[in-house]
């Protein structure tokens, strides 16, 4: 699935995120496997359908950003380091893959709620996959711009 992905970058775009991971290239590995750990836990959970603008989704977009959180926390032993690389990787994918104007939004506000999850967990020993998963069940479903700015602390989803 990743192999995939990356085959499927344009010139410009691969360009783009080689030039990212060539400034901290220790920080590939961790983020190869938050993001296949993600993945993995995704389809085990939900199939394919959190490749859809669901609560899936929501739950992926969350998790990813948790598990590279995770991942990179554990080389650098930096929270904030470990978010700020997270929000980079995440963010750029926002912007190297076309999706609506709402669903852009939908994902970055449920990364940051992954990243903000593991910030205030990072000392808890939890079921983090469950706790997730609740947060799914519980997001709020959004229908414009608007709607994401008034929600702070819910994961968000567009379609059932």
């Amino acid at each position: 699935m990743i192999i995939k992905r990356l085959r499927n970058l344009s010139f410009k775009s691969f360009f783009i995120l080689g030039g990212v991971f060539i400034r901290k290239p220790f920080l590939i590995v961790p983020t190869y496997k938050g993001t296949r750990n993600t993945i993995h836990t995704c389809n085990d959970c939900f199939g394919k359908s959190h490749h859809g603008d669901n609560r899936a989704n929501a739950f992926r977009h969350a998790l990813w950003n948790y598990m590279i959180c995770e991942q990179v926390y554990r080389i650098s032993g930096s929270v904030d380091s470990a978010m700020e690389w997270s929000k980079k990787i995440t963010d750029l994918h926002e912007d190297l893959s076309p999706n609506s104007d709402l669903a852009r939004a939908m994902d970055l506000h449920n990364n940051r709620i992954g990243r903000k999850f593991f910030a205030e967990k990072i000392e808890i020993e939890l079921n983090h996959i469950q706790e997730f998963r609740l947060m799914s069940q519980k997001a709020v479903k959004i229908s414009s711009l608007e709607d994401i700015k008034m929600i702070k602390n819910e994961l968000v989803y567009i379609e059932d």
